[in-house]
């Protein structure tokens, strides 16, 4: 366990020793140029590939569940609303009710929730002074328009006051649309069109950015390198070739050596390089400050657009976000999730030289969507950007996530199960390994069958949480009402069972 892996406080000048932020040094990142690979985005369907098969969540049978299960069927494929839900016939959760850091399912069962909806519910469900301010702006000033009100420039005013490199802001619906908006920003003002990420990130679901590495058929004790597939059928073929003077290139995180030779080589070519710096779907596993700023050097010296994707970690990792963390700042940056604690708002922003190619002008860079800065939306960030910024909600994350750590780490050590942690409190990952990941590919290395057994015993318990390693723990400030010794307990029990589950395995 790492009791005290160097990260930097907010003030920089002066390095600080954080239990809960286990960072990769400069010194300790492998430099052997890697073929380019993607992200895998945590899948029920793929954990079964690799080894870990969901146990049954709730009863079978005759449960609401299993009924609304089978009559889903005849209605959506795989009888859920869009991929990610589907855990199987009998593990899909269907929920009936969600209050604070609660989700209770149709058939009564109360989980813990540290899934949160993959990270939007920073204050907690339901939160009152949230939705009251909903309510009340669709009362009384309806829900859509399809024209300015006041409220848009209000609420970037917040946005500015966190977050000191926007200076000028467009609203969006989700984070792909955000992300959608920011590369194609970042290619109308540069006038080229290729696009880097890091492998490991995920960016929404647009076929450019949806391209993964083939870990489950990837031997890692090889030579080789995991074959770039895209993330499912439909997508267009052949944009992820890494020699594409024009398509999209994957970068190993933290890797100096494979950094420099993309700029060398595409620096001119290149519009964007947008990168998560702690990765969202990768375990948080986060970027060195040294090797970001490298980043942020070569991007300024190539004229290239640098984004920061905080879909996952605005508004959550720290007032200002990831930005305030490192003190490096991109040219483009994409929000949403915790940006309106739940309700579907996102944005993307930046310089404004940059921001002012878009508009309705002869060149310019076309933005829209008829359901953009919509009433329900822009009051729903207001509300919960005024909550983030003038209380300490984003404070009691930090601090119950550092005491989560706390009584994981104890239960871990309890069961002498090497394990490490990455990412800041409020959206931390764990790693049953010796050293914090470097990159993604490392995520192969640890032992995440065993995390896998773990996880799925939580959830039978009562804890909810997305039973893949590379998929963070989120708090929220409604967890600080939770029993810790509860929580100790059920881990306690949980890796017991999976310790003796996973040795009857081999």
């Amino acid at each position: 366990m790492m009791l005290g892996a160097q990260f930097y406080h907010r003030n920089w000048n002066i390095p600080k020793m954080v239990r809960s932020f286990s960072v990769a040094t400069k010194q300790a990142v492998t430099l052997t140029v890697e073929s380019a690979h993607g992200n895998i985005k945590p899948m029920p369907r793929e954990v079964k590939k690799i080894g870990v098969t969901p146990i049954v969540v709730g009863s079978t049978g005759g449960t609401k569940q299993s009924k609304l299960m089978a009559e889903a069927h005849n209605h959506m494929p795989q009888g859920v609303a869009e991929n990610y839900r589907y855990w199987g016939d009998e593990a899909t959760v269907f929920v009936s009710k969600s209050k604070g850091c609660v989700l209770t399912d149709v058939d009564g069962k109360e989980f813990t929730d540290f899934r949160l909806g993959y990270g939007p519910i920073i204050l907690g469900y339901c939160d009152e002074r949230v939705d009251r301010a909903v309510c009340d702006e669709i009362t009384n000033r309806g829900v859509i328009s399809g024209f300015s009100t006041a409220l848009d420039a209000e609420v970037i005013k917040q946005v500015k006051r966190l977050c000191p490199q926007i200076e000028k802001m467009r609203f969006a619906n989700s984070g792909t649309e955000a992300v959608m908006g920011a590369v194609r920003t970042a290619r109308g003002f540069t006038g080229r069109t290729k696009v880097a990420i890091v492998e490991g990130g995920f960016h929404g679901l647009q076929d450019e950015v949806m391209w993964k590495a083939n870990l489950e058929g990837w031997n890692m004790r090889s030579d080789t390198t995991p074959e770039v597939i895209p993330f499912g059928a439909g997508q267009r073929p052949n944009t992820a070739v890494c020699c594409n003077p024009t398509g999209l290139t994957l970068l190993s995180l933290n890797n100096f050596q494979m950094l420099d030779e993309y700029f060398h080589q595409y620096g001119h070519l290149t519009a964007a390089v947008m990168i998560e710096p702690i990765i969202g779907n990768a375990g948080s596993i986060a970027a060195t400050k040294e090797w970001l700023q490298h980043l942020r050097d070569l991007c300024t010296k190539h004229g290239t657009m640098l984004i920061f994707d905080e879909v996952k970690c605005g508004f959550r990792v720290a007032k200002g976000g990831a930005q305030e963390l490192y003190g490096i700042y991109a040219d483009l940056t994409t929000y949403a999730k915790a940006m309106g604690n739940g309700y579907p708002v996102a944005c993307f922003g930046g310089r404004k030289d940059v921001m002012d190619v878009i508009g309705s002008f002869k060149g310019g860079v076309v933005h829209g969507g008829t359901f953009t800065a919509n009433m329900i939306a822009i009051s729903a960030a207001h509300a919960t950007l005024d909550i983030l910024e003038s209380t300490d909600a984003l404070a009691t994350c930090d601090r119950v996530g550092t005491d989560i750590m706390a009584v994981l780490g104890r239960v871990f050590d309890a069961h002498n199960v090497q394990h490490t942690f990455s990412g800041p409190p409020a959206m931390f990952g764990i790693h049953f390994a010796k050293d914090v990941p470097q990159n993604y590919r490392d995520w192969r290395k640890e032992e995440y069958e065993l995390y896998g057994k773990f996880a799925w015993n939580l959830i039978k318990y009562g804890v909810m949480l997305e039973p893949d390693s590379r998929e963070p723990w989120f708090i929220c400030e409604a967890h600080q009402t939770m029993d810790l010794q509860w929580l100790e307990d059920v881990a306690m029990r949980s890796m017991t069972e999976a310790c003796a589950a996973h040795a009857a395995s081999r």
